[in-house]
């Protein structure tokens, strides 16, 4: 049986994926590790007692896991990359999959210090230290890393009955990428080319396609809709909305490519940045037959609020 938790960790994605022949797990994945904070610094209300949001390590932990098969990462926002610590705090990593590997020992790329950085240029930075900084003080809980090349589609075979496909955005994104954050790690500060490649960060999100006994599950990633309305983006059972259901996230036409029954929302309930987008829950309301959200997200007449630990679905 194939057992996927879409994990309430409030901002941001955080998705375990697990193979389990009756109580013993034959494999296990996690793509994005969620945020570093439950509430976000930008939310005006505080977190509703009844939430039932929690990190992904410590969900990890209440669930009996302290190994990982693979760690995927499909980009490097803080709300994909910040829960990283508490991650491998928890478990260790036969195989981390990534988009860049920073230099070994890489020091803190200081984004709060005297650099005279633009606030965009200094998200990056942050962000960066989110990722490298813990795999640097944890890496001999990882047993091997490995850079994604970019340039060509992925098939890997995780065990005998599951498969996933990772697909890549537009190939010369993945070199401009480590082009950029090698320079950063080289004490340069380009802050043209930091908030430029801030901008890019999503384009080059990577997606993931599973294959389980007949289904097909697809993982957005952050990926924008126009990005994929191509021959890629085809028929499937289940589909992690990308972007958070933000208004450039989803499109009638990526809809009808991809026909899922299932579409789940990585999502915090009241985030000031129309992320789920009103419009875009319309849309899958219309076009999908089941529709979950990883918090207790609440829009008037359209969803009301629910209130669990993950988005818990399973394939036999």
């Amino acid at each position: 049986m194939l057992v996927l938790d879409f994990i309430n960790v409030g901002n941001g994605d955080a998705i375990l994926v697990r193979e389990l022949e009756g109580d013993r797990q034959r494999f296990a994945m996690l793509v994005d590790c969620g945020h570093d904070s439950l509430v976000r610094d930008d939310h005006p209300e505080p977190l509703d007692p009844r939430s039932r949001r929690i990190y992904a390590g410590d969900f990890l932990r209440c669930q009996g896991i302290d190994r990982l098969d693979v760690l995927l990462l499909t980009h490097f926002h803080r709300d994909h990359v910040g829960g990283l610590r508490r991650v491998l705090e928890q478990v260790t990593v036969d195989h981390l999959l990534t988009p860049y590997v920073p230099p070994e020992g890489a020091e803190s790329l200081d984004p709060d210090g005297d650099n005279g950085l633009a606030r965009a240029a200094r998200n990056l930075l942050r962000c960066m230290d989110f990722y490298a900084l813990p795999l640097r003080d944890h890496r001999s809980r990882v047993r091997a890393v490995e850079e994604l090349p970019g340039d060509r589609l992925l098939t890997l075979r995780l065990t005998d009955a599951l498969t996933m496909d990772i697909l890549f955005g537009e190939p010369a994104l993945y070199p401009r990428q480590r082009q950029v954050f090698d320079a950063a790690y080289q004490g340069e500060r380009d802050e043209y080319g930091l908030i430029h490649w801030a901008k890019f960060m999503n384009v080059a999100s990577l997606r993931q396609r599973l294959y389980y006994h007949g289904k097909e599950i697809v993982l957005g990633g952050d990926a924008y809709a126009h990005m994929w309305e191509t021959a890629t983006a085809t028929p499937c059972d289940i589909l992690k909305v990308p972007h958070h259901a933000s208004l450039s996230s989803t499109t009638r036409k990526l809809l009808h490519l991809l026909q899922p029954e299932t579409a789940v929302v990585c999502v915090a309930a009241g985030r000031p940045d129309e992320r789920p987008h009103p419009y875009i829950v319309q849309l899958l309301q219309e076009c999908v037959e089941n529709v979950y959200f990883t918090d207790a997200v609440e829009i008037p007449g359209l969803v009301e609020p629910e209130f669990h630990q993950s988005v818990h679905l399973e394939i036999p």
